[in-house]
């Protein structure tokens, strides 16, 4: 007995704690390192009840945005071809002709364009060639040829 006990003045007794116990501590799930939380979760190689397995995806059908893609763009193929067409139909080859030297460095299709600016340049040359009776397209400096002119001459 302790010395108070003999003395009268006893304390309540205090409870013994109990021996520990040791703790463990969870330090997340070993199998699942980085899962992105919008991916499912796959324990012991089972899937989810709600998700399917790997049923295909539906993709929308396209046709109708490809046929109109299709149709609209014929369209603007056609719109340019209408607008831009009208300036290679160009005025008939004129009927008067006049007499010309030939300068250094010209050409048959320089000489159509200057004088007869308003017509085909291709049928132009192949009227000055059928005029002049020439067969090759070499000119030299001084030669006088005939060439249809649209109006006044151009100098």
């Amino acid at each position: 007995m302790s010395i108070l006990a003999e003395r009268g003045h006893a304390r309540p007794a205090t409870p013994v704690p109990a021996p520990l116990r040791p703790v463990r501590v969870l330090r997340g799930l070993r199998g699942e390192v980085k899962r992105p939380p919008t991916r499912a979760r796959v324990v012991a190689g089972r899937r989810p009840a709600g998700a399917p397995c790997a049923a295909p995806r539906r993709v929308p059908v396209r046709w109708p945005w490809l046929a109109a893609l299709a149709v609209a763009s014929c369209l603007v193929v056609t719109g340019l071809g209408l607008l831009g067409g009208g300036t290679t139909a160009d005025a008939p080859v004129p009927a008067e002709t006049a007499t010309v030297s030939v300068g250094q460095g010209d050409t048959l299709s320089a000489l159509a364009a200057r004088f007869a600016p308003d017509s085909d340049p291709a049928a132009v040359v192949a009227r000055i060639k059928e005029l002049n009776r020439l067969d090759d397209a070499v000119l030299v400096p001084g030669l006088p040829l005939t060439v249809p002119v649209a109006g006044v001459p151009a100098p």
